[in-house]
């Protein structure tokens, strides 16, 4: 098990920092040909770090993405969609047209273009994990935008499964709760205290990156082999509450 990605190739967006960082890393250490897509150079570090490729990458944008599976090569094993934005906080009336769209082309334009230009080069036994979230499942304050790019993410994610179960393709998604990762501090920076965002926990704290990417390195696995189409939640409680 621990080598249990040796000889596939890995891609992982977002993989600059938080959950996408730990996911690289994990895979890395479990044997696979990790490629580290990140907008910002910190992919680069991550990549370093990990014994991995870096491809700069867009993923709102579909030429910058083709670019990345050719980087790949003509096989792709395991897609991970970490990839995000949060963009806005505000409330629907305030949301800027421009800010909506732009939350819906990281988390969900961005997760369509990679999963198009990943499948052609997938073979029985690949694996797509998309990252979601609870906030796709649940409503939150001030996240209207955030939510509908979740909640739109995981319909995705079991239509896709869908389509290519006859294929041997699984694809399956993450959905964490609040996470102590870089992304906490734009939501502080807006206004919320962590002292706060830890008190809506069930558990009392928040979750971690790796405890996030041990969830999608499972869903990726030979483990998980009859898991497709179905959505994980990681949140501390949050939904059972």
């Amino acid at each position: 098990m621990e080598r249990e990605f040796e000889g596939r190739v890995a891609v992982v967006t977002g993989g600059g920092s938080g959950i996408g960082r730990a996911t690289a890393l994990r895979l890395a250490a479990g044997g696979a040909d990790v490629i580290v897509a990140n907008r910002s150079d910190s992919g680069r570090a991550v990549a370093e770090e990990a014994g991995a490729r870096f491809v700069p990458t867009d993923v709102a944008d579909e030429a910058s993405v083709r670019a990345l599976f050719e980087a790949a090569g003509p096989r792709v094993h395991v897609l991970v969609n970490a990839a995000g934005a949060l963009v806005t906080t505000a409330l629907t009336p305030d949301i800027e047209a421009e800010d909506w769209d732009r939350a819906f082309a990281v988390n969900v334009r961005g997760t369509f273009l990679c999963c198009k230009h990943a499948l052609p080069r997938m073979r029985r036994g690949a694996a797509i994990v998309n990252v979601g979230s609870v906030t796709g499942l649940v409503g939150v304050p001030d996240r209207a935008a955030y939510c509908a790019t979740k909640g739109a993410v995981l319909a995705y994610t079991r239509a896709l499964a869908v389509d290519h179960v006859d294929d041997g393709i699984r694809v399956n998604a993450v959905s964490p709760g609040t996470i102590d990762s870089p992304w906490i501090e734009r939501v502080i920076a807006d206004g919320e205290s962590r002292d706060a965002l830890v008190a809506r926990q069930p558990l009392g704290r928040l979750g971690t990156p790796d405890e996030i990417a041990e969830a999608i390195v499972y869903l990726a696995s030979d483990r998980a082999a009859f898991a497709t189409g179905t959505n994980l939640v990681v949140d501390g409680g949050v939904t059972a509450a």
